[in-house]
């Protein structure tokens, strides 16, 4: 009977000629001849060179959509959480404890100050209910795999009571009062709500102020108050005096910028933090000696402060100003209008004029990253940010931008997935078992009801409820390794996990830190070798 192999398999395995593939039901074709390409010798010639330098696994880039560098004409990072990555739980606190003493000053109870921040408990990827107080790990599917109400594990009944799909209803989690978590800044957020969610729950609570709260109002009362840490000063000025206590310093950070601005690709920044506190992060990563000015600034052709991202890549009608590097000051600028009127060069006339601006929008970035008069297209920009959201969906959809998303935990994750690789097999091994019971059961279900068939049925199904059992252990073990509450960051149960499903679909590449690309040449290739569907891999023997 006819197999199914695909012709570069064939070239690789049939001797270099002409020949004729004709499958069953298909007209005759004929294959290119290869005689001209030894494949043998091109593979024995590849082989033979010696290997790259091993690489730390945690410094790889991983690519879920082909990407060739060579045809990026700019690179652009966020600077949050991107190039610069932060001490946890040091940074995290500023903001944990400043919204502390905000919520306190809003009235809520003393007993919020003894709050402590526990950010192991949590991973992203998550939804907060914010109407219900509930947090929620979802698979691809939109099925709700795991639930808390506060910090208490709900039930499977009152989960499924809740999130199941009915006849007529199903929620699409996109709904308003559905947060999700797609930056690690929401961790604070997601431990701060869910302490007060159990203090307002608990049964001993005495709280009028509490009482009077919905759970959607709690949250919105500690989103505000977190959000105004990170803009009152609470943060930055603490950052400011001390970063080497918050921030964490990246040796290969600076090397990586200059490679590709030495190579002629364009490199900016577009960061949503505002000009004083980026101004202070960036001068503690880059020392003066970095650049013949002593200014890190040199190393990006353009910087956009303030940047208001998602907004900044969807609405064509914010306004640009130029940034004053010594004082802050803001200048209104005329954006595309004022490049037009320059021309020719208009952008490079632009820029000379200072290199800094603040507010803005995706039209504009456009215009000051002219190339010799030819605007920048989408598929030529490679952004690189840890917002699932508003660095990579966003950008992906609207503007048709490259995307790479910045995962500092998967570092934690693949040491944990080489650790449990063992038990990886093993589930696997018995979740193959329980397919081939299935199936064999499935024959014996439309076979003649005999004893002999139902005796065989009747074992298949004990061994089925045994292996059931195990794996309820097995598995629950292997969850738990990951995050003892939520597991794997890109599983949820045996599916893929909201969070890798838009990662997939969105990013076309994934790293831990974003100085992973200086060990990425502007020459090189991304490719994907995906895993055929399940149809494909249904293969008959020959009778």
């Amino acid at each position: 009977m006819y197999y199914a192999i695909t012709t570069s398999l064939l070239l690789l395995l049939i001797p270099a000629t002409s020949f004729l593939l004709t499958p069953p039901h298909s007209p005759s074709h004929t294959l290119r001849s290869t005689k001209s390409l030894d494949f043998e010798a091109i593979r024995e010639s590849v082989d033979s060179l010696p290997s790259p330098p091993p690489l730390d696994p945690t410094y790889d880039v991983f690519c879920n959509r082909e990407l060739n560098m060579n045809s990026l004409a700019a690179i652009g990072f966020d600077m949050d959480y991107t190039l610069a990555q932060y001490h946890v739980p040091e940074f995290d606190n500023l903001a944990f404890d400043g919204a502390k003493q905000k919520l306190v000053d809003m009235g809520y109870p003393e007993e919020v100050l003894k709050f402590t921040y526990e950010p192991s408990k949590w991973i992203r990827g998550l939804i907060i209910d914010i109407k219900r107080g509930n947090f929620l790990k979802i698979d691809k599917h939109k099925y709700t795999r795991v639930a808390y109400h506060g910090s208490q594990e709900m039930s499977s009944e009152a989960r499924k009571a809740l999130y199941a799909q009915t006849f007529n209803k199903k929620d699409s989690f996109g709904e308003s009062y559905y947060i999700n978590m797609d930056t690690l800044f929401q961790i604070v957020d997601a431990e701060l709500y869910s302490q007060l969610i159990d203090l307002k729950d608990s049964e001993d609570s005495e709280y009028e102020f509490l009482d009077g709260k919905t759970y959607e109002e709690m949250y919105r009362d500690a989103r505000a108050c977190v959000d105004l840490c990170h803009r009152d000063g609470v943060i930055k000025d603490e950052v400011a005096k001390n970063p080497s206590k918050y921030v964490v310093k990246d040796p290969n950070m600076v090397p990586m910028l200059k490679q590709y601005k030495e190579k002629g690709i364009k490199v900016f920044l577009v960061t949503n933090s505002l000009w004083t506190y980026t101004q202070d992060v960036m001068s503690y990563l880059v020392d003066p000696s970095d650049t013949e000015s002593g200014d890190w600034t040199d190393l990006f052709d353009l910087i956009i402060v303030g940047s208001c991202k998602p907004a900044f890549l969807v609405d064509p009608r914010r306004d640009l100003f130029r940034v004053d590097k010594q004082t802050g000051q803001l200048t209104n600028t005329d954006g595309v209008y004022e490049i037009a009127a320059l021309n020719p060069n208009g952008a490079t006339k632009f820029l000379e004029q200072g290199n800094v601006y603040q507010n803005g929008n995706f039209n504009q970035l456009a215009a000051m990253l002219d190339l010799d008069g030819k605007a920048i297209t989408g598929e030529q920009i490679l952004y690189v940010g840890d917002h699932l959201y508003s660095d990579v969906l966003r950008s992906k959809r609207t503007l048709g931008w490259r995307t790479a998303l910045i995962v500092p935990e998967l570092e934690e994750e693949m040491k944990t997935t080489e650790s449990q690789k063992d038990t990886s097999s093993t589930i696997l091994k018995l979740r193959k078992l329980r397919e081939s019971i299935s199936v064999k059961s499935n024959a014996l279900r439309l076979a003649p009801d005999t004893p002999e068939n139902s005796a065989q049925l009747e074992s298949l199904e004990t061994s089925d409820r045994q292996i059931k059992e195990a794996l309820v252990d097995i598995v629950g073990a292997h969850h738990k390794a990951y995050n003892p509450i939520w597991g794997q960051l890109f599983k949820a149960g045996y599916e893929d996990s909201r969070f890798a499903y838009y990662t997939a679909n969105y990013a076309c590449l994934y790293m831990t830190k974003a100085s992973n690309l200086r060990f990425v040449s502007d020459q090189r290739a991304f490719r994907t070798f995906n895993t055929p569907p399940p149809h494909a891999n249904t293969n008959t023997d020959e009778q």
